[in-house]
C-alpha cells in the first residue's frame, strides 16, 4: 500500500505570510479530505506536494521517493488537478487529451489511443469526445481535468477545490469518479466544502492559518463531540451577548429566525436543545477556536 508522509513542513512567503506552519500528515492509499477556509494553507500544501513550489523547512516522502529532492520521479506518478485549470476552448476533448498524453511520454500511437479512449470512457466524456472544450459545462471540464490527471496511471492524485460551482448532479458524478480512483491510489481532496469530505473520505484533516488543527476519521471525530453541541433560536439583538457567554461555533437562519450552535461539556439549559452533529459541526468547532 502506498503512503505519503509529510513531516514538519513550513513555508513563509516574501510578504511575511506564514502559509504552512510545521505541518505533518500521514496519508495512505484511499480518499483523504483536506478541509479548511480560504487562506488556510491548503493550496500551498497541495502545490508543494505537487512539486510546483518549495517549502522552507520539512520533508515529504512518497513511499521511498523524496518529493522535494526527486521532483522528476514524483511527476511520473502524479496526477494533479489544480483549482484553476485552463483549457483550449477551440480544441476537441479527444485531441487535447491526446496532446497531453504525448507530453506525458506516451509516444506509441496505438497505446496512446487505447489509453485516451479508456480515460474518456472512464470520465463519461466519450460521447462528447469530438466536441470543443469551450462548449463543455463546468462539471465536464472538471472530469476532463481528471482524465488528464490520470494519464500516467498515478499513485498520487491531488485535486484542489474540484466541485466549487458544480450543480448537484455534476457533483455526484465527480464524487463517483474520485471514489473509484481512490480504490487504487492516494487521492488528496482539498476543499472548503464539507459535503465533499463527508461523501467521499475515510480520513481527513482540517487546516486553519497554516496549521493542521485536527486529523482523523470523520465518524470518530463526529462521535467525539456528539453530546456537546446545542442550539437555540434567538433574537438578533441577543447574538453579541450569547457570543460573550458561550462558545458559539455557528450562526445560521431557519425560516428567517437566527439559530446559534454552541459547544458545551454540559447541558447549558436556558432553552438550548441538543443539536444533531455532523462533519459540519466538527469543522466549525475548529474554526471557532
Amino acid at each position: 500500500m502506498d503512503k505519503l508522509i509529510i513531516s514538519n513542513l513550513s513555508k513563509t512567503y516574501d510578504n511575511g505570510v506564514k502559509a504552512l506552519d510545521n505541518v505533518s500528515l500521514e496519508i495512505p492509499t484511499g480518499m483523504f479530505g483536506l478541509l479548511g477556509p480560504n487562506g488556510a494553507g491548503k493550496s500551498t500544501l497541495m502545490r508543494t506536494i505537487a512539486t510546483l513550489q518549495d517549502a522552507d523547512e520539512g520533508k515529504i516522502m512518497l513511499n521511498d521517493i523524496d518529493v522535494m529532492a526527486q521532483k522528476i520521479e514524483v511527476r511520473k506518478i502524479l496526477g494533479y488537478l489544480p483549482q484553476q485549470f485552463g483549457l483550449y476552448p477551440r480544441i476537441s476533448a479527444i485531441d487535447l487529451l491526446d496532446h497531453f498524453a504525448i507530453l506525458k511520454g506516451l509516444t506509441q500511437r496505438k497505446q496512446r489511443k487505447e489509453i485516451v479512449t479508456a480515460l474518456l470512457q472512464k470520465t463519461n466524456l466519450y460521447e462528447v469526445r469530438k466536441q470543443k472544450l469551450g462548449g463543455f459545462s463546468g462539471g465536464m471540464k472538471q472530469r476532463f481535468g481528471i482524465a488528464q490527471a490520470l494519464l500516467s496511471n498515478p499513485k498520487l492524485v491531488i485535486v484542489d477545490e474540484p466541485t466549487a460551482g458544480l450543480d448537484p448532479k455534476e457533483r455526484n458524478k465527480f464524487y463517483d469518479l474520485l471514489s473509484e480512483i481512490g480504490e487504487h491510489a492516494i487521492v488528496i481532496l482539498s476543499t472548503h466544502i464539507v459535503d465533499d469530505v463527508k461523501e467521499l473520505c475515510t480520513r481527513m484533516a482540517i487546516m486553519n492559518q497554516g496549521q493542521v488543527v485536527l486529523e482523523g476519521k470523520p465518524l470518530l471525530l463526529i462521535n467525539q463531540i456528539k453530546n456537546q453541541v446545542f442550539q437555540k433560536i434567538i433574537d438578533k439583538k441577543e447574538i453579541a451577548g450569547y457570543r460573550a457567554a458561550y462558545n458559539v461555533i455557528n450562526e445560521r437562519h431557519y425560516l428567517g429566525e437566527p439559530i446559534i450552535q454552541i459547544l458545551s461539556d454540559s447541558d447549558p439549559e436556558r432553552g438550548f436543545i441538543p443539536s444533531q452533529v455532523g462533519l459540519e459541526e466538527v469543522y466549525f468547532t475548529q474554526l471557532s477556536k
